[in-house]
């Protein structure tokens, strides 16, 4: 399993104006930046460095418009193993993480035991992708699948108080 890490480092109104700012549009420049927080660009580079080394971000990416690559639809399928044992949940996550349409996957309480976010071109695709892929994932015994309808609100960024 994962270990989520904590930082004990209190962050000022500086530091989370960063943090704000860059979550909004990871391609500012330092000027840019240091700008929107009321610093002066080594001070912003200083406290940025900072916030990079005590892992605040996990990580600065493009994200892409699916659309554009002919992924139109978005399936949550819910998922159920064979057993409550730590070596086929492990299984399963190697196994999951090596499907480029799976979005997100999320170990849960309740029900089932994982949560797929799952995208596809059409009915045809993700009727493949389930029988062919996703149904042959270690451990699977049951599922439960809703289609998408409408994405109303999705965000990857997290509140800064």
């Amino acid at each position: 399993m994962q270990e989520v890490q904590t930082f004990n480092t209190e962050l000022d109104e500086f530091d989370k104006q960063i943090i704000r700012a860059l979550q909004g549009n990871g391609r500012l420049t330092n000027v840019e930046l240091a700008d929107m927080a009321n610093l002066s660009p080594s001070a912003c580079h200083r406290r940025l460095k900072s916030l990079l080394e005590a892992d605040y971000f996990d990580k600065f990416t493009g994200i892409v418009n699916p659309a554009h690559f002919g992924y139109t639809g978005t399936a949550i399928v819910s998922m159920r193993l064979d057993a409550q044992q730590e070596d086929l949940f492990q299984q399963f996550e190697d196994a999951v993480r090596l499907v480029p349409q799976v979005k997100a996957c999320y170990l849960m309480t309740g029900e089932f035991d994982y949560q797929l976010t799952v995208i596809y071109k059409d009915t045809e695709h993700f009727e493949e992708l389930y029988y062919k892929t996703l149904l042959r994932l270690p451990g699977v015994n049951t599922t439960k699948t809703q289609m998408v309808l409408r994405k109303v609100h999705n965000t990857q960024e997290v509140p800064i108080t």
